[in-house]
């Protein structure tokens, strides 16, 4: 017991408190090693084998248990080693022993078979994880506080290895620091019904009720946000992180579990990173880094090999990596926001552009990273890539809708930094480039072609063409956001004025945008931390996380100077030239498409209302009673909450472009006054 630290003052048991404890069926191998704080009283400790360093404080409160049953704190039947007991704990019923632990304050043990800690060990700290590539060359070393961000650096960054190994070094370091022969199980912590509990360790409020086997592994929990480990959970090589739960009967290997994460009914997760919001339910996961919010509900659906973010994977969804002869090399990426359906598939190598549908099966190695907001469909064993329509679908607008509600992080201090925008930097650079491969295939091809090629991948020529139209809508949307947000609530006297507010905060943001799995950021910004920490600047994990905020929390000012940029080349004038009828002119584009979108998104909706959706409904019913059953059970078309969203953002938008105008026109207005004169 060399590493307890005695954070209060113990005293050697009186004669006849050792005999008490006898008489109460306790004994020791030696009771000059049981020591006991100054309140501490032997009559709630029966039937107990105490040897090695032990740790004894009062026990004068009742425990209750499930059901209502009461219980006085103490120690019953068990057999403890190297231990130190809080206040007030319950241990009762041990099979086994419990070995090497300092149990907190309020800590409730009762009907366990073993909880040891069996020689140094970093409680699941330091374990290299094989995600994205199953035959490894990206593997990440987990620990505590292990951000999606740092994650990304290590695993996808190797063509920087300076970089990685710095990362790597500094993981390292920290779990050299945790390393420990004895294990903390954190005040008001309960474990019940358990079977093995190997070198873990737990924060305060942990919950291990009927977990059968924990080996290594750290259970990061507090009092803002407990962690449940449930019935028949299985983990071996582990970090939970907390406010997750991870129940029923689920098997995890070599994995971390962020924030806020359910891993429930059977999942079978190794090898894999889950980050902030993950859901995973009945299917398995195998070597898959999943950024924020990637969830999976079906038992048939499997994730391998793959990055994924804000993924909603359909039932039966799955990926291959089979078609190989070097072994397990192959890999893939979903970028944020993609969905699958069910029954997909897709062929790694493969690349999925970010909020795409895949639909279908897939055998051939798709890329569609510069088309943003697809559909991928399968047609006759072909690939058919729809550009851009997921711009008008009500679906994507409800999705970016429900993530930030459904944030389960109650920790104050939050690990990843999401950023839930649809339109950024990162997705408008995407829309530009696919613009301009669609226009480029239209005109290489034949403006009066039927159908195109790009890439193994279908276009006709209907979608090509539309798709061309709704990236020009979200590029100008995206602009006019950016100008209205920059010129809001001031009077501008004359154009210079307008000029000056125009003037960017930073020279940071021009150029390529990076999504770092939630947080999105000029990666010339970024790149400046990479060289800091290759060059040895930054040190230490919590400066790397310090300097990866400033990105985040810098987002608008980046975002800001690359609407400048993007202006002055896409309005080809530069900002610095704007007049107050530039501005108004951009608005007006602004209304048109944000409001050209909005009718869309509300056509859309307005199918989810139609008479073929009202198939089943009202069963058995006459004259009418279809549609009042189907009114009854989804409600009214004008009273559907992301419909009556969509109405106000049209009417707010509209506004706000109309009073920029307004305002614009009296600066012109200013300036002829002032020629006149």
């Amino acid at each position: 017991m060399s590493k307890f630290t005695e954070k209060k003052s113990y005293r050697s048991l009186y004669d006849e408190e050792i005999g008490q404890l006898v008489h109460q069926g306790c004994s020791s191998t030696d009771w000059s090693l049981v020591r006991v704080s100054n309140d501490f009283i032997p009559d709630n400790v029966e039937n107990c084998k105490l040897t090695g360093h032990i740790r004894l404080n009062s026990f004068s409160q009742t425990v209750e248990l499930i059901g209502g049953i009461t219980f006085k704190a103490g120690i019953y039947n068990a057999w403890l080693h190297n231990c130190e007991v809080g206040k007030n704990a319950l241990i009762h019923n041990v099979r086994s022993y419990i070995a090497n632990y300092n149990i907190g304050e309020g800590v409730i043990i009762h009907n366990v078979t073993t909880v040891a800690v069996d020689g140094e060990t970093t409680f699941g700290n330091g374990i290299r994880v094989e995600t994205i590539n199953e035959g490894g060359g990206r593997e990440i070393p987990i620990y505590d506080h292990l951000s999606t961000h740092v994650a990304y650096m290590m695993a996808l960054y190797r063509h920087r290895p300076k970089l990685v190994e710095a990362l790597v070094q500094m993981v390292d370091e920290y779990s050299g620091y945790v390393k420990n022969d004895v294990g903390v199980i954190g005040a008001h912590s309960r474990i019940i019904n358990c079977n093995t509990i190997l070198n873990v360790k737990m924060g305060p409020a942990t919950v291990v009720d009927g977990g059968k086997k924990l080996k290594n592994g750290s259970i990061n929990s507090n009092f803002e946000a407990p962690v449940e480990i449930g019935e028949g959970v299985i983990m071996e090589d582990f970090i939970v992180c907390s406010g997750s739960r991870v129940t029923d009967a689920t098997l995890v290997s070599k994995c971390f579990i962020g924030q806020g994460c359910i891993l429930d009914k059977h999942y079978s997760a190794v090898n894999s990173l889950f980050f902030a919001n993950c859901q995973g339910f009945h299917g398995e996961a195998c070597s898959i880094f999943a950024g924020p919010y990637t969830v999976t509900h079906h038992k048939s659906t499997l994730l391998i090999a793959g990055m994924y973010s804000f993924l909603n994977a359909g039932s039966g969804s799955n990926q291959s990596n089979h078609l190989y002869k070097l072994g397990p090399i192959h890999q893939g990426i979903m970028e944020r926001g993609a969905k699958t359906t069910s029954d997909s598939y897709v062929l790694w190598p493969s690349r999925i552009g970010a909020f795409s549908l895949v639909m279908g099966r897939h055998y051939k190695h798709s890329d569609t990273t510069d088309f943003p907001f697809s559909y991928l469909i399968e047609s006759k064993d072909e690939s058919i890539l729809v550009p851009a329509i997921n711009l008008k679908s009500i679906g994507t607008i409800r999705d970016s809708q429900k993530w930030p509600k459904r944030d389960n992080r109650k920790d104050s201090n939050l690990l990843d930094l999401i950023n839930f925008n649809l339109l950024s930097p990162y997705t408008i650079q995407k829309m530009m480039n696919g613009r301009k491969k669609l226009k480029a295939i239209r005109k290489t091809s034949g403006e009066f072609a039927s159908e195109y090629s790009y890439e193994k991948m279908k276009i006709e020529k209907k979608a090509l063409d539309r798709g061309i139209d709704l990236y020009e809508m979200a590029i100008w949307k995206f602009l006019g956001n950016s100008l209205i947000t920059r010129l809001q609530g001031k009077e501008y006297k004359n154009d210079d004025e307008i000029r000056k507010t125009m003037k960017k905060d930073t020279a940071l943001g021009v150029g390529l945008w990076v999504d770092l799995s939630g947080l999105i950021c000029p990666y010339e910004a970024l790149n400046n931390l990479l060289k800091s920490i290759e060059d040895k600047v930054i040190t230490s994990l919590e400066e790397v996380n310090s300097a990866l905020t400033a990105l985040h929390k810098n987002y608008y000012n980046y975002e800001w100077t690359w609407a400048h940029d993007v202006l002055g080349r896409y309005y080809c004038r530069k900002p610095e030239d704007f007049t107050a009828e530039d501005v108004i002119d951009i608005v007006e584009k602004w209304k048109g498409s944000v409001l050209g979108i909005d009718r869309l998104l509300y056509e859309d909706a307005q199918k989810e209302f139609s008479l073929t959706k009202m198939t089943g409904f009202g069963v058995d019913g006459q004259n009418g009673d279809r549609e009042m059953d189907f009114t009854q059970v989804r409600g009214e078309f004008e009273e559907n909450v992301t419909v009556k969203a969509i109405k106000v953002h049209m009417e707010t938008k509209e506004r706000l472009g109309d009073e920029l105008i307004n305002r614009m026109k009296k600066t012109i207005s200013k300036r002829v006054h002032v020629n006149q004169d």
